[in-house]
């Protein structure tokens, strides 16, 4: 299985992106950028990936002394644009909203990019934004989104390789391997108070 969205048995062989160290990444960044009131939108509760991103959001603020706080999460069952902007609208229109958002995808963050546009918000100078995926839309938005990379063509590559294997009756060394992700800083983020 390519990156199982929930927990599958022991013995199925499993390929995955590094998603706690993507998104522990991704926060550490905004935290070092000064941001502490960090909205998060999360994906589906019982989502693997959205588990280990959160997990990995979290650390770096507990670093940085800021306790996570419930006003600050939403989570929305199906991880699309228009999810993305609802739950952006929600986060943006508290009495003290986040000066930082982070999206459990790319799409969400163009939702929120749309939520924080209505509300006369600008990204980056107001508000920074970033995503997760780098999928084409992240370089199609204005502006073009800050985000973590998954290495999907080399999760394929590895996932043939691993049935390969399995098909000739070969051991594997691991039965579930997690593949690197990398930070992207583009035009979405910046220090509080914009640039």
């Amino acid at each position: 299985m390519i990156d199982p969205r929930t927990q599958p048995p022991k013995d199925i062989v499993t390929v995955s992106a590094a998603h706690f160290a993507g998104a522990r990444r991704l926060m550490s960044h905004l935290v070092e950028l000064g941001h502490r009131r960090v909205g998060i939108i999360g994906g589906p509760p019982e989502w693997l990936a959205n588990d280990a991103r959160m997990a990995g959001y979290v650390a770096p603020l507990a670093d940085a002394g800021v306790l996570p706080t419930p006003e600050l999460v939403r989570h929305v069952n199906e991880p699309n644009t228009e999810n993305g902007y609802r739950a952006a609208g929600e986060l943006l229109d508290l009495p003290q909203r986040p000066t930082a958002l982070v999206a459990f995808n790319d799409k969400m963050a163009v939702g929120a990019l749309a939520a924080a546009a209505e509300r006369g918000l600008r990204v980056p100078q107001d508000l920074s934004v970033a995503g997760f995926d780098d999928i084409d839309v992240s370089r199609a938005t204005t502006p073009m989104l800050t985000t973590v990379r998954q290495p999907l063509q080399e999760m394929g590559r590895m996932a043939v390789t691993m049935l390969m294997r399995l098909l000739d009756r070969h051991t594997l060394e691991a039965v579930h391997v997690s593949l690197g992700t990398e930070l992207v800083i583009r035009d979405s983020t910046a220090p509080i108070g914009g640039r």
